[in-house]
């Protein structure tokens, strides 16, 4: 029997165990989760959310384990949703919940999985409260060692599915948080000047967690939302910075599954890729020019859209925003977008973009330098834009602050210093010099390299190779060194953001653990053999 070792129990693990089941090949499977309980993943734990923050996913669009996520809510007593704010009659399959309520289905999930596997002829270990400290790629298999101790047996493929990383919360300190999740939800926030970076979900789940430790929001219809500051609190004063001063557009709707699309095809994009890096964003982008025009004619001729190119036509997707007052925009978008999802009615140029956006990602790995700046500067941005909407009752609440004085929103623009003190942080910025007790860095998971592994045998490996980046190939298994081709899959989307930058998301976790549980059976997973230290 063939052994797997599944590093993180998060959803990408989960999804890849999951596959493993539907293969229907009985092997043994080692599951090694750092957190007390396996099954949840940090972006749905206790432990690192509050129940403010809202899952930027509903039920239509997570891949069902043995349950669809609206499934497994309604047998679910009214009594424990309530715990979380959610009316039992409400429930429906494109709503937004409390993160640490999907945790709670993953885990549920989860522990089907490991019955279901042993009823099937599995072998399966769960190791809790374990995180590997090392890997090793040997001729035979995959070496671990987990809480500092080499595991006494190799592994023929090891899959890496160790999930965000973030900053550890001996980097915070009681005035500055290198991310949301690095202490923040167990730490006390005075009622001072605090300032969270970034304006996207993380920087609103950020505010979140501050403002709920100095009083409640009053969410009576679903619609209407409102925040009692405690009188103790009065100085509390929260400011959401970034370069553009920005906000996130309220989740749309439209038809899922997604309709495929006509001219900027699987086929077209790799035609264009195969023609060669000379020119190929340039190209790349007349195929969606073709495909908005053709998906939404009245606002492609609405924005000249024939006479913008690659760069431009981020300009333009921006402008409205940027010549509004945020807050105003918000609201604005929040009517207009609950009006759509009333009467069910899809805004094409938004869906259009919507589904572009995976197709357009395979050229990134092909780009020269100079497109691959551009990239980055222009389209990347209108996509994470459009596909980093985020849920309504998440802009209520943002709205509720704003209208009880507490939030307000500041522009950067590109050229600010920021300067961390002992007790203070100081953003200098267009002239102007902002004093911070509280400071929380919420700008988002950011692409890892080879040196970032947190793997040294496996990091010295990949080094020495020249691998400035993690090799995978399409199945996401290993391609280099050699000695790992075949053994270890690697599921970290911090290292997998350079060539797929969009890549996030439970959709993706299901799509990354198919590809690599197919590989169990491939002939490259060459038979074990026994250390020399093993017991016979």
């Amino acid at each position: 029997m063939k052994k797997v070792a599944i590093i993180g129990a998060g959803p990408t693990g989960i999804y890849t165990f999951l596959s493993l089941l539907k293969n229907k090949i009985p092997v043994s499977v080692s599951i090694y989760e750092q957190a007390r309980e396996a099954g949840i993943g940090m972006p749905y734990s206790n432990e690192d959310n509050s129940r403010m923050m809202l899952a930027n996913i509903a039920s239509i669009e997570i891949p069902p384990i043995f349950s669809t996520y609206i499934d497994w809510l309604r047998r679910q007593s009214e009594q424990h949703l309530a715990r979380y704010g959610v009316e039992y009659s409400s429930l429906h399959v494109r709503q937004f919940l409390p993160r640490i309520l999907l945790g709670e289905y993953f885990r549920d999930q989860f522990l089907e999985l490991v019955e279901q596997a042993k009823k099937q002829g599995f072998e399966v270990e769960v190791h809790e409260s374990c995180q590997v400290t090392d890997l090793q790629a040997t001729p035979d298999g995959v070496r671990l060692w987990a809480q500092g101790e080499a595991v006494p047996d190799l592994f023929d493929l090891a899959v890496i599915a160790t999930g965000h990383v973030w900053p550890d919360e001996d980097a915070s300190t009681q005035s500055y948080f290198p991310s949301p999740w690095s202490g923040l939800m167990e730490a006390h926030i005075p009622a001072s000047k605090v300032g969270i970076m970034g304006t996207s979900l993380s920087g609103l789940d950020a505010a979140m967690a501050v403002v709920i430790q100095h009083g409640e929001f009053i969410e009576n219809d679903g619609e209407h939302c409102r925040f009692n500051l405690d009188e103790k609190s009065a100085g509390l004063k929260i400011v959401l910075m970034s370069r553009s001063g920005i906000l996130p557009e309220a989740d749309f709707y439209c038809p899922i599954p997604y309709e495929p699309l006509e001219i900027a095809t699987e086929q077209a994009i790799n035609n264009e890729i195969a023609a060669g890096s000379d020119g190929l964003l340039d190209r790349v982008f007349s195929l969606m020019v073709k495909e908005i025009e053709r998906a939404d004619p009245a606002w492609s001729e609405r924005i000249s859209l024939n006479t913008l190119d690659a760069d431009s036509f981020t300009k333009t997707w921006f402008a409205d925003r940027k010549q509004n007052n945020p807050f105003s925009w918000a609201e604005s978008n929040l009517q207009e977008v609950e009006h759509n999802k009333r009467d069910k009615r899809t805004v094409r140029w938004r869906y259009v973009i919507l589904r572009l956006h995976e197709a357009v990602q395979e050229i990134v790995p092909h780009l020269d330098e100079a497109d691959s700046k551009r990239f980055d500067a222009g389209l990347a941005r209108v996509f994470i834009d459009n596909y980093a909407a985020i849920p309504s009752q998440s802009i209520r609440r943002l709205l509720a602050l704003r209208e009880a004085g507490i939030i307000s929103i500041l522009t950067l623009g590109h050229d600010y210093e920021l300067d961390v003190q002992e007790h203070q942080t100081v953003i200098t910025a267009q002239g102007h010099r902002h004093e911070f007790d509280v400071f929380i860095d919420a700008r988002g998971q950011k692409a890892l390299k080879t040196k970032d592994l947190p793997f040294p045998t496996l990091r010295q490996q990949l080094q020495a190779n020249g691998d400035d980046i993690p090799d995978v190939g399409h199945d996401y298994i290993l391609l280099e060194p050699s000695i790992a081709r075949g053994h270890i899959g690697f599921g970290a989307l911090p290292y997998l953001m350079h060539d797929q930058p969009f890549v996030q998301g439970l959709t993706v976790c299901a799509d990354i653990g198919a590809a690599i549980a197919s590989a169990i059976s491939k002939p490259a997973l060459r038979p074990r053999r026994k250390l020399p230290f093993m017991d016979d």
